[in-house]
């Protein structure tokens, strides 16, 4: 059991581990991925409301967090035990929404700053007196009301959490967070309500921390508080929690809420009793501090590897879906390459071109028909890429986060296409012109196999497309640009042609798996918080 004097060591091991938690993401709609956010907020309530400041002053009040049901009596037990109205309780449900802490004024200074619950805005009323309470202001988000009373204990102090059931997610979020930061668990619940689920969760989750917990059973009509007493405590026992403390308050007409809101002092008595002799008796104090915050630091070693296999499927799902796209464009990318080497982008309006070229076509529309087919192509193997992607997204919960893959009509991804091609037609145009300049030189280095005048560019440019992107069929326009700028300069334009064919293939097709990666890039889901959260934990484990 870890003994709660101040500890360096220990403190920067939590502290350290507190960030590693903290920087977790777990944005995959995976199915244990609740769960491990849950986890998550949870640790970081603990660590930073309860653990860490616990450990740096062990010397500070107690803090007993009264927790519930919806309707359980928790504010009207608050005030009873304090003595006076600190807490609206009431007939409308929920009533607790602003958090209310209640502390003697002596340990005032514990609470007014931002020792636990740091998220919360400190909020203070007038001083009220016994006969004139100040009434409860508006709630307000993100606040936690400070009361003092001279009748509690030094060493104590109460807090009055939201109903854990509430409708109001916040409310039963907050409830929760605040649970995390208490020394003692103090769980309300009622003669009608004591079988409920949500009471047990609670119980339950206390017993996985081995915390100090205290039950109080209220609300219990007379006439059936044996009989309800006995049946309570045989499911505690059968949840191994029979040796928890157990208070019954019986079904009062104050525990309506119509009056006063407080119980007479003896319905209270014993409970109260409890509470003060953990506060002022030091081996009792140390004991309960010692337990709750040894079960907290216990519970880590499971906890943690549990987040940590969390974010593990989270970066192997990540992986999945990024191996699909890479697969997805990279089998197009080898079909297409397949389909240049057969001649496919001559096809269509650009074979009827070739066909009838120079004859009943020019340089020009030669070029436009290529540039389009090829264009055609390029685009259809983004729209089978994406439909890979899709089917085997849609088996796969964890793309919900990322958008729907993109359909063959996408008019977006035809204007990039387009773009990318008419970049490679240019530079094409831009190569046979340069190459026609070397011809026309004084110097003798005209090609020895040309005949007559210097060829035009724009002819230069058709053929060469042709000769690239018509496979065998269009052998007859490799054979002409050898005719007219000769063997080697034929060859070493057809090389460089080819570079520019693949550049601009890979050029469209990384674009758009870039694309679809992209939300997933986004996300940054990488593993290595995993690692980061067992290296913290190993550290922990050796300072405990």
């Amino acid at each position: 059991m870890v003994t709660l004097d101040e500890r360096p060591q220990l403190i920067d091991a939590l502290s350290a581990l507190r960030d590693r938690v903290a920087a977790v993401r777990l944005p995959l709609p995976l199915p244990d991925a609740p769960r491990a956010r849950q986890t998550r907020a949870e640790l970081l309530a603990q660590l930073d409301d309860y653990l860490v400041p616990r450990l740096k002053d062990p010397d500070a009040p107690l803090l007993a967090v009264v927790g519930g049901s919806t309707g359980a009596g928790k504010s009207t037990l608050v005030n009873s035990l304090v003595g006076r109205r600190v807490s609206e309780a009431g007939v409308l449900r929920p009533t607790t929404r602003t958090p209310v802490l209640v502390c003697h004024p002596e340990d005032h200074h514990w609470f007014a700053g931002m020792r636990v619950l740091p998220q919360l805005t400190r909020v203070w009323l007038p001083q009220a007196d016994e006969d004139h309470p100040v009434d409860e202001p508006a709630p307000e988000e993100n606040a936690l009301r400070v009361e003092t009373a001279a009748s509690l204990p030094r060493g104590l102090a109460l807090l009055d959490a939201p109903d854990i059931d509430s409708l109001v997610v916040e409310n039963r979020l907050l409830a929760a967070e605040l649970i995390c930061a208490a020394d003692i668990w103090v769980m309300v619940t009622t003669a009608s309500r004591y079988a409920d689920a949500v009471p047990w969760h609670l119980l339950r989750t206390a017993k996985e921390y081995d915390a100090t917990l205290v039950t109080v059973l209220d609300r219990v009509p007379h006439q059936v508080i044996g009989e309800v007493s006995r049946q309570y405590g045989a499911l505690l026992d059968k949840a191994g929690l029979g040796h928890v403390p157990r208070f019954t308050i019986p079904e009062l007409p104050e525990s309506a809420g119509g009056g006063s809101g407080l119980l007479p002092d003896s319905a209270v008595a014993a409970f109260r009793a409890w509470l003060a002799h953990r506060a002022q008796d030091p081996a009792a104090r140390q004991q309960a501090a010692d337990r709750t915050a040894s079960g907290v630091i216990d519970s880590l070693d499971t906890r943690l590897p549990e987040l940590a296999g969390a974010v593990a499927a989270q970066y192997a799902a990540a992986v999945r879906l990024g191996g699909v796209v890479e697969a997805a464009y990279g089998e197009q990318g080898r079909r297409v390459r397949k389909e240049l080497g057969r001649g496919a982008v001559l096809a269509g309006d650009a074979r009827t071109r070739w066909r009838g070229y120079p004859r009943d076509s020019t340089a020009e529309e030669l070029l436009d028909a290529l540039a389009e087919s090829l264009a055609a192509l390029l685009h259809c193997a983004v729209s089978a890429a994406e439909e890979r992607v899709r089917d085997t997204w849609r088996r796969e919960p964890a793309s919900e986060v990322l958008g729907p893959p993109r359909t063959g009509g996408d008019r977006e991804t035809a204007e990039r296409t387009g773009v990318e091609v008419r970049r490679w037609r240019r530079v094409l145009e831009e190569l046979a012109e340069e190459e026609v300049r070397g011809v026309d030189r004084p110097s003798g280095s005209r090609a020895s196999g040309s005949r007559g005048a210097v060829p035009e560019p724009d002819t230069v440019a058709a053929l060469l497309a042709a000769s690239l992107l018509g496979g065998r069929r269009a052998r007859a326009a490799g054979e002409r640009l050898a005719e007219l700028l000769g063997a080697q300069s034929a060859l070493r334009l057809r090389d460089k042609g080819g570079e520019l064919v693949l550049s601009c293939v890979d050029r469209v097709l990384h674009a758009e798996r870039d694309r679809r990666l992209a939300p997933l890039d986004a996300l940054a889901v990488t593993p290595e918080p995993q690692a980061e959260l067992i290296a913290a934990l190993s550290v922990l484990q050796k300072e405990k």
